[in-house]
């Protein structure tokens, strides 16, 4: 390409890219997710996971335009537990979306792991994967667009499917395919009887075919939280009609008498999550304000590196370390690296760490 060509009239740079498939990581009802390498000049390459939209659904307008939705309202949720989407395209009718590829396992994985061992999530690690997805909601709840609008955008599919952790510690929320926001179509207004995402996590708004809200998605990292702490689903119902009942007027199960040990703080965080009126819900906001603040006063603080041990211990076949180094990277090793050669500090940081 000519160097003349790269400044047109738009200021737009045009290029060639190819992606190579590496392995099918996961096949949904509407799309096939691959593990890929974006290549480029001069031997470049990034790994990356590739979104493709099934055929026939490529072929129906309201369907693919879900999925071009999904692409252009991710593609600006910059948050570090958000999943980031880098592009869409298509090629010859077929449409994909190149997203983070992220390493590690969904909360899903976590939880039938723990199933297997016979031994419950540790309290500090569910609550701070809770805070995580309430951090990203609280983002997306109030993102507001480059022209300073609000989006209003509610994920409507939080589940422990669609949250990840990556080796390294970190809660990454995915999938924004069904997410409803005041610039995109919502084909279940014209057809309130399909339901669209994971109905055992829906809040009973979301079920009724009513107006939902980020209180909506709040119900839902309840739902999650709650089958992190007991191992077992919240609701079980398979029969929609079975299932509207058992979320909107059955009484509740107490997580208590499955963990009795849980603290009286998560108790009632999680309580508040399920209130069955979105309105006495907590926003994500507060959710996540009072998940981290019940954490911060542990005696063992959850963090990245908490989860990266944990994960470390629990997936010993799969789990695969993010460095080479067999020393996890720890603020602490941070802190020790800021000392001088005389054992002293340097006098900025010793003001940071005079406690330490």
């Amino acid at each position: 390409m000519s160097t003349a060509s790269m400044h047109t009239e738009d200021h737009i740079l045009e290029y060639a890219g190819a992606f190579r498939l590496v392995r099918k990581i996961a096949q949904g009802g509407m799309a096939t997710v691959y593990e890929a390498e974006h290549l480029g000049p001069a031997g470049f390459a990034k790994r990356v996971a590739l979104k493709v939209i099934h055929p026939h659904y490529a072929k129906e307008k309201t369907w693919l335009q879900l999925f071009i939705d999904e692409a252009k309202l991710s593609a600006n949720l910059v948050h570090g537990n958000i999943v980031q989407i880098y592009q869409l395209g298509e090629v010859d009718g077929q449409y994909y979306m190149a997203m983070e590829y992220i390493k590690g396992p969904t909360v899903r994985a976590i939880i039938e792991r723990h199933r297997v061992l016979e031994t419950p999530v540790p309290l500090a690690i569910s609550a701070y994967i809770a805070s995580r997805v309430c951090r990203a909601l609280d983002f997306a709840h109030n993102f507001v667009s480059s022209d300073g609008d609000r989006l209003d955008i509610v994920h409507r599919d939080v589940s422990p499917n669609n949250i990840m952790a990556t080796w390294d510690g970190h809660v990454k929320l995915t999938d924004f395919g069904i997410a409803k926001a005041n610039t995109s179509i919502d084909p279940m207004q014209k057809s309130p009887q399909m339901l669209m995402g994971k109905k055992h996590y829906m809040s009973p708004e979301q079920l009724l075919a009513l107006e939902v809200s980020g209180r909506s998605d709040v119900f839902a990292v309840g739902v999650t939280l709650y089958e992190l702490l007991a191992l077992e689903p919240l609701f079980y119902e398979d029969a929609t009609e079975l299932l509207i009942d058992e979320v909107t007027w059955r009484p509740l199960p107490s997580v208590r008498e499955l963990v009795p040990d849980i603290p009286r703080p998560i108790e009632e965080i999680l309580t508040a999550s399920l209130d069955r009126d979105p309105n006495k819900r907590p926003t994500a906001a507060a959710m996540g304000r009072a998940l981290d603040k019940w954490c911060e006063s542990q005696a063992v603080v959850a963090t990245p590196d908490r989860l990266q041990e944990h994960l470390a211990t629990i997936l010993t076949d799969s789990y695969q370390p993010p460095t080479a180094s067999e020393e996890l990277t720890k603020f602490s090793n941070f802190k020790r690296g800021l000392r001088r050669a005389d054992g002293k500090r340097h006098n900025w940081w010793s003001r940071m760490f005079k406690r330490a």
